[in-house]
């Protein structure tokens, strides 16, 4: 749940997806790339549950019944017209936790996935672009990085420092972005070398105006293909995070409400169901998402 991609499999990634097929389809406009993820049965089913969830976090405050931290009906009460989901053990509306657990999911994998993309990307058009040097001195600091337990770093800086959700995106996004920057590394070795970079340079352009305009908008999609596998691992962590009582004790989780569920699986089995179908259907899409992404991004549709 908590391990790190091999950088022996985005090695065999870079290798077998040229990067020639990018360019085209950075340019391609939105909707003719919205279109041909929903034309697959896996993208359109990702995009789906993904927007439900993001919609659900959003509107966490008009869709849920009750404070998710209140006591709201008799505690352990099962589904009914009167509490959809149930309620827990202290008499709080399950519907509320899970409708307010979306965002906490949300923000989480978002801010994370923005500070991932912020260095990853960073770091891995500095190192192709420049290369010698600095390539070496960021590769090595980028292996440390790839090879540390995130899940383990974020539990001691739990520890040390106390529950938070500034934290916890912290940790995770200080922790993930290695793998992300040896994809846009690989990305940006190739691209350096084609035909329409190397016209820029002899017009005079900047290594700057070169990096922004002609190489990073055919970079990104590659970028863009593994943060959206790499989403799914972020949620995941943060719910097991929830499970164990790491979480922001201010905030309710998915995890959160699972771990509450545990004593009482036998007497009360809606507790851990509603949350974990909750998980469940958010990773299934981002991951399906992930994989859409692929193959219209990847060139193998």
């Amino acid at each position: 749940m908590a391990g790190s991609t091999p950088a022996s499999a985005i090695a065999d990634a870079t290798d077998v997806a040229p990067v020639g097929r990018v360019g085209a389809l950075g340019r391609a406009p939105r909707r003719r790339l919205l279109r041909r993820i929903l034309q697959t049965p896996a993208g359109a089913a990702g995009v789906s549950l993904t927007l439900l969830v993001i919609v659900v976090g959003l509107l966490a405050d008009l869709l849920a019944p009750t404070d998710p931290l209140v006591p709201a009906g008799p505690p352990l009460a099962p589904p009914s017209p009167a509490h959809l989901m149930g309620t827990d053990a202290l008499g709080r509306d399950l519907l509320s936790g899970v409708v307010y657990g979306a965002r906490t999911s949300l923000v989480v994998v978002f801010a994370t996935g923005a500070l991932v993309l912020l260095i990853g990307v960073t770091v891995g058009t500095v190192s192709g672009y420049r290369g010698g040097r600095v390539d070496d001195a960021l590769m090595r600091v980028t292996e440390f990085f790839q090879v540390l337990p995130r899940f383990f770093l974020a539990i001691m800086a739990i520890a040390l420092f106390g529950p938070g959700l500034d934290l916890l995106v912290l940790v995770l996004g200080l922790t993930s972005w290695a793998t992300l920057a040896r994809v846009v590394r690989a990305e940006v070795l190739s691209l350096s070398q084609r035909e329409f970079v190397e016209a820029a340079r002899a017009s005079g352009a900047s290594d700057t105006r070169i990096v922004v305009l002609e190489i990073l908008p055919n970079a990104l999609p590659a970028a863009v293909v593994y943060l959206g596998l790499l989403l799914a691992q972020v949620l995941l962590l943060e719910a097991s995070l929830g499970f164990l009582g790491l979480g922001d004790p201010n905030l309710v989780s998915w995890g959160y409400l699972a771990g509450q569920a545990q004593r009482f699986l036998r007497v009360a089995w809606w507790l851990s169901f509603f949350p974990g179908v909750a998980i469940a259907f958010a990773v299934l899409g981002l991951n399906l998402l992930g994989d859409a992404l692929t193959d219209v991004l990847g060139g193998r549709r």
